[in-house]
């Protein structure tokens, strides 16, 4: 079961079941593909990234090799062609395995994903939207040819990753470009990516007041005059991401550094909020993993420690049950947001995207302590790989711009109050 040791043969099954979901032929395949290459390349190598705080480049190489770098790249530009579900229930089975390589990953495909299925939904005039597409078309032949990995870089240490304010990293517009300043926290592939996903807020002579419709996404290559990292990275979980600091200064990018028209962010992260629940995956995936861990610990399966079996305790059991019924209630909830993702969803459907991702990501952590208390001392030695989940499950609540504090306050303002109404 999840984060299988090298040397099994045991075969997973899927965390959603493609036959109980009704997943599509393609939803079927990629989460096939997924759960074969974590078990047999990522769950091998996680312990190292963790242990070292490295990024795992060679997960990143696997990853060009197998076409999953271009897993939302659409099908008539040379991708693997899946849709925002797919790419979910996909992303979900890698996190079972390596959480650091399924969120990293995450940042890497919403470069795509954003870019391509996201902004068909969204309204461009016609000179507009053929500009978009031959503008993405140089960045998906750098991920496809090249092997290209793009991040994207969303916290300033303020509230604009949360939504709430304009991007304090900003661009203006020079000759041929735009010259980019500022500095993006916990910047997830610092270092590592070879284009940075900028978010940042256009500003113009005489303007003094910033605004949010004026963010524009700009990939800013990581060798580009100006660009430096800096911070050391020793967290408590998540180590592979190395999360350092990103400073830009002065830092001259071409108009088709645009992954997206002005304007454009602003309408998706309005119309299309889903987009915004995309690192809940890796959380589902690591949530499957404890309960994995723990049933094949108690039955004296895991390899490497010896074949006790200890799941004819009644208190075993009972832990067991409460970790089950947790686990397909987070499921279930999660697959219904994901299966609801598009644009102009109703109020219900963004009150339920909320509640996934908190859901989500409060209940991985919870189920991974109770792994940790059912399975007992021997678990968490780092040899196992119940500790590093235990670690990198608890990140999930602090993930912006959806944190699991910030869903608890939407959910309470949004339920009590219809558009326009206030006291």
């Amino acid at each position: 079961m999840g984060a299988a040791p090298p040397g099994t043969a045991r075969t997973d099954p899927p965390i959603f079941d493609p036959a109980a979901f009704r997943l599509t032929e393609q939803e079927a395949a990629l989460t096939a593909q997924a759960r074969a290459f974590g078990q047999v390349v990522l769950a091998p190598r996680a312990a190292r990234w963790d242990r070292e705080a490295s990024f795992p480049t060679s997960n990143y190489h696997d990853m060009a090799a197998n076409g999953l770098l271009g897993i939302c790249i659409p099908a008539e530009e040379g991708g693997l062609g899946a849709g925002y579900r797919a790419y979910c229930l996909t992303a979900a089975e890698l996190g079972r395995y390596c959480g650091a390589t399924a969120l990293t990953w995450n940042m890497h495909v919403c470069s795509t994903l954003w870019t391509g299925a996201l902004t068909e939904d969204l309204e461009m005039d016609t000179a507009t939207r053929a500009e978009h597409r031959r503008r993405r078309r140089i960045h998906y032949d750098r991920i496809l040819q090249g092997g290209a990995i793009y991040s994207q870089p969303f916290s300033e240490g303020g509230a604009a990753a949360a939504g709430t304010v304009a991007f304090g990293t900003t661009a203006r517009r020079v000759p041929g470009g735009f010259v980019v300043n500022g500095r993006k926290i916990f910047a997830s592939l610092a270092g590592h990516a070879d284009y940075y996903g900028i978010l940042c807020t256009e500003v113009r002579e005489g303007e003094d007041r910033r605004s949010r419709r004026d963010t524009l996404y700009l990939a800013v290559p990581k060798d580009a005059p100006g660009v430096t990292v800096e911070g050391d990275w020793d967290p408590l979980g998540m180590r592979g991401t190395v999360s350092r600091n990103l400073v830009f200064q002065e830092v001259f990018v071409e108009e088709d550094a645009a992954l997206m028209p002005p304007g454009l962010y602003f309408q998706a992260a309005t119309r299309w909020p889903h987009m915004f629940i995309t690192l809940s995956p890796t959380y589902m995936g690591l949530a499957q993993a404890a309960y994995d861990f723990t049933l094949r610990y108690l039955r004296g399966e895991w390899p490497g420690t010896p074949p006790v079996k200890r799941r004819m305790y009644p208190t075993k059991q009972i832990a067991v049950a409460e970790m089950h019924v947790m686990l397909e209630q987070t499921k279930a909830l999660w697959f219904q947001a994901i299966t609801e993702a598009g644009p102009d969803p109703t109020k219900e459907q963004v009150l339920r995207a909320w509640a996934a991702q908190h859901t989500v990501m409060e209940n991985a952590a919870a189920l991974a302590a109770k792994a940790v208390r059912t399975c007992g001392g021997q678990a968490m030695l780092k040899s196992l790989p119940l500790e590093r989940i235990y670690r990198d499950a608890r990140c999930g609540s602090l993930m912006l711009p959806w944190t699991a504090e910030l869903c608890i306050d939407r959910i309470g303002r949004e339920a009590l109050y219809e558009k326009g109404e206030t006291d």
